[in-house]
């Protein structure tokens, strides 16, 4: 019995034991576990902290401009909410990924604050981005943010244009010293003909030998010289040079259609679209930077904006609803091509954006403040020539010319830059295949 006893308490105490134990393993465990989820949203919120690496911002703002200028604007509201803020405003940053991607999922699932833009911006549905990665968004908010923190530039910088107009330039006094020059010789002449005048009165008064009268009073007149050989000859020549110069210029112009300006089915204005609202060249013509065409614009491109601009300012049907029509009938545009190459010359624009770096108006010209396009430049094998033999080639950060640039130093010395000539850029095969 007494050993009974001494068991019982033995066996309690080691209950005990055990269940402190459990109990504090079960505590340790939920610590733990509580730590680790702190630290994984610890990493969760690093990962989607918005970046201010000036490479994310420069790549986030090439984003932006081919993708997203259509419609948004930083700091003011255009087809889309002003971007400013996006990333406070919205739920979560995984949120505005989903809705860029594809922005109709987010709202059929009857998201509270996506149905809510939805409604606000007319049922306005923006374009699905795809092909955006998440790391690309994230460059895109990371030029939101910058350019929504940029500082108001200091007023004293900008100096105020003079009351009454713009600022004036260099022109207008250009101007009125040519007719200044002008003005000063018609006088010149004026003068000297009073002085030969007064010059003649003078030796007319004194005696003069019939030599000196000969010279001062000359037998010269205008009926003489127009009738001399001599003069005949020069207008002769002048004439047939004129003319065979004309000839010769014409023979150049054949298949030059700089200057070409068509009617349009629809006044498209690209002073407005790209000038006025900035709109970025890649945002319509597609094919730009991945393929030999631009590519026009289908109406579909259209419609991303004019879904929600459906009028315009005219009476009757005006340019916006000839658009709106040509969607809703399911017929394409019928622009007239302007710039066009002869089928023996290969063109390929993805090669000179996309990896040489040329800017639109370097061939197209101030596309930005036409609102009727035209050929702006020649587009002539010479002017194509000439444009290789004076452009830089762009090598930096680019593996596949180091060895070129290499050649190119040992050849022509470390000053020289290399041209596009100097990589084949006025082979015939190149353009002719």
């Amino acid at each position: 019995m007494s050993s009974h006893s001494r068991f019982v308490p033995l066996v309690l105490e080691t209950d005990t034991s055990i269940i402190m134990i459990k109990n504090y393993q079960h505590s340790a465990c939920k610590s733990f576990l509580f730590v680790f989820f702190l630290t994984l949203l610890s990493f969760s919120s690093q990962g989607q902290a918005i970046s201010t690496d000036p490479a994310a911002i420069t790549a986030g703002g090439q984003l932006f401009n081919a993708n997203c200028k259509a419609c948004h604007r930083v700091q003011t509201k255009l087809v889309g909410p002003a971007l400013a803020g996006v990333y406070d405003r919205a739920p979560s940053i995984d949120w505005i990924k989903s809705f860029v991607h594809n922005s109709s999922k987010v709202i059929a699932s009857g998201d509270a604050y996506a149905v809510k833009l939805y409604n606000e911006y007319n049922k306005t549905q923006m374009t699905a981005f795809t092909g955006l990665k998440d790391d690309q968004i994230m460059n895109i908010l990371a030029y939101i943010k910058s350019e929504a923190e940029k500082k108001v530039v200091d007023d004293k910088k900008t100096p105020n244009p003079p009351p009454g107009g713009e600022p004036t330039g260099g022109a207008p006094y250009l101007n009125v010293i040519l007719i200044g020059m002008i003005i000063i010789l018609i006088l010149l002449v004026v003068i000297l003909g009073f002085l030969l005048s007064a010059i003649k009165r003078f030796l007319d008064q004194r005696t003069l030998t019939e030599e000196e009268k000969e010279i001062v009073h000359s037998p010269i007149t205008v009926g003489s010289v127009t009738s001399s050989r001599g003069f005949i000859f020069v207008v002769a020549f002048l004439v047939a040079a004129l003319g065979f110069k004309t000839i010769i210029n014409g023979l150049y112009s054949i298949g030059v259609q700089q200057g070409y300006a068509p009617k349009q089915p629809i006044a498209f204005s690209h002073k407005i679209h790209a000038g006025q609202y900035e709109i970025d060249c890649k945002y319509c013509h597609i094919g730009v930077m991945k393929g030999k065409s631009a590519t026009i614009p289908s109406v579909n491109i259209c419609m991303n904006c004019h879904n929600q601009i459906k009028s315009g300012t005219t009476t009757g049907e005006g340019e916006i609803e000839k658009i709106v029509r040509a969607f809703n009938e399911n017929k394409p545009i019928e622009w007239v091509r302007i710039h066009n190459l002869p089928d023996l010359a290969y063109f390929n624009h993805s090669q000179h954006v996309n990896v040489g770096g040329i800017e639109c108006q370097t061939c197209h010209g101030p596309i930005q403040e036409m609102d009727v396009v035209r050929q702006y430049s020649l587009l002539t094998m010479g002017w194509c020539i000439d444009c290789h033999r004076k452009t830089d080639v762009n090598t930096q950060g680019n593996a596949y010319y180091d060895k070129m640039v290499e050649l190119h130093n040992s050849a022509k010395g470390s000053n020289t830059k290399m041209k596009v000539e100097d990589i084949g850029g006025l082979e015939c095969s190149k353009c002719h295949y």
